[in-house]
C-alpha cells in the first residue's frame, strides 16, 4: 500500500502540471492568436501619416491619431482571427504547420470563439471609425467600410485574398496607400504628395511580410489550393520579389529630397534589410524562416520609425 500511495503521490504533481500548462495555454491563446509580433505593420503607417502632415502643417491632432492607430491594430486583429479560424475550417492550418502555431488548429480555442473575437475587434474598429468620421466625413466612411470588408474577405468568403496572388498587393494597399494617407488626411483633410510617396516606401516592407509568410509555407499552400504568389512563381522569383520589397522603399529616398539630410534617416537600417535578404536566400523554405518574418516585420517599423523622424525633425 505505502508503495502505491508512493506512486500516486508521484503522479499527482504531474497531473497538476500538465493541469497548469493547460491553462497556461489558454491563457495566453488570445494574445498568440492576434499575432502581436506583426501589429507593428498596421501601427507604423499611422505614425507615417500623422509625421508628414506634422512636417507640412506644424501641428497634429492627437485624438484622431490615437483612434485612427487603435482602429488600425483592431482591424488587423480582426483579420489575424478571421485568417486564423478560415485557414484552420479549410484544412490549410494543421498542428504540423511549419509556422507558428494557430489557436484553432492547436485546439486551444475553438473555432467559433475565434470568430466570435474577430467580429468583437471589427466592432471595436468601427466604434473608433464612428469618431474618425465625425472629423474626417465621408472618405473615412470608405476607408473604414473598405478596410473592414477587405480583412474579412482575405479569408473568409467563397474566395479569399489570401488563397490568391494579390496578398501582397493587398497589403501594399491597405497597410501602405490607405493607412498612411488616410492618417494624413485626418490630420489634414487633405492629400498630397509627399504623403503618397511615404506610403509607398511604407507599404512595400508591409507586404514583403507577406513574401516571407507565403514563401514559408509555400509547398503545403500548393498542396491544400492556396495559390499564393509565392506559389505562382515559385521559389527563385519570390526570392527577387522579395529582394526587391526590401530595397524599393530604399531606392525611393531619393523622391524626398525635399526634406535635405533627414531624407537619408531611414538609410540607418539598410544593413539590416541586406542581412534578411542574404538569410532569405539562404535558408531552405522552413521554420528557420518563422524568425525571418519577425525580423522583417521589426525592420518595416524601424524603417517607418526613422521615416517618422526624418518628418518631425
Amino acid at each position: 500500500m505505502r508503495a502505491k500511495d508512493n506512486t500516486a503521490a508521484t503522479a499527482q504533481p504531474s497531473l497538476l502540471s500538465v493541469r497548469r500548462a493547460v491553462r497556461m495555454k489558454h491563457s495566453t491563446a488570445w494574445f498568440l492568436a492576434c499575432r502581436p509580433k506583426t501589429l507593428s505593420v498596421s501601427l507604423s503607417p499611422v505614425a507615417v501619416g500623422s509625421a508628414v502632415a506634422w512636417h507640412e502643417q506644424g501641428s497634429l491632432l492627437w485624438l484622431p491619431l490615437l483612434a485612427a492607430a487603435l482602429g488600425a491594430a483592431l482591424i488587423q486583429i480582426g483579420t489575424n482571427l478571421f485568417n486564423d479560424v478560415g485557414d484552420f475550417l479549410r484544412g490549410t492550418d494543421t498542428p504540423q504547420r511549419i509556422g507558428p502555431r494557430r489557436a484553432s488548429a492547436e485546439g486551444w480555442l475553438s473555432p467559433r470563439t475565434v470568430q466570435a473575437g474577430a467580429w468583437l475587434a471589427f466592432a471595436l474598429a468601427f466604434l473608433c471609425g464612428i469618431y474618425l468620421v465625425g472629423r474626417g466625413g465621408w472618405p473615412i466612411v470608405a476607408i473604414g467600410l473598405g478596410s473592414l470588408a477587405a480583412g474579412w474577405a482575405y479569408t473568409g468568403g467563397p474566395r479569399p485574398i489570401a488563397y490568391g496572388p494579390l496578398g501582397e498587393f493587398f497589403v501594399f494597399v491597405f497597410f501602405g496607400l490607405i493607412a498612411v494617407g488616410g492618417s494624413y488626411y485626418l490630420q489634414t483633410l487633405g492629400l498630397s504628395t509627399m504623403a503618397l510617396i511615404a506610403a509607398a516606401l511604407v507599404g512595400l516592407h508591409a507586404a514583403a511580410v507577406i513574401t516571407v509568410n507565403n514563401y514559408r509555407d509555400r509547398d503545403g499552400d500548393a498542396a491544400n489550393g492556396k495559390n499564393t504568389l509565392a506559389v505562382r512563381l515559385g521559389q527563385p522569383a519570390t526570392r527577387w520579389l522579395y529582394t526587391v520589397e526590401m530595397l524599393a522603399p530604399y531606392a525611393l529616398l531619393p523622391l524626398l529630397a525635399g526634406l535635405g539630410w533627414p531624407a537619408l534617416l531611414p538609410l540607418l537600417s539598410l544593413p539590416l534589410a541586406l542581412r534578411l535578404i542574404d538569410r532569405f536566400r539562404r535558408e531552405t523554405p522552413g521554420p528557420a524562416f518563422n524568425g525571418i518574418l519577425a525580423a522583417t516585420a521589426g525592420l518595416q517599423l524601424v524603417f517607418a520609425l526613422l521615416l517618422t523622424l526624418s518628418f518631425v525633425i
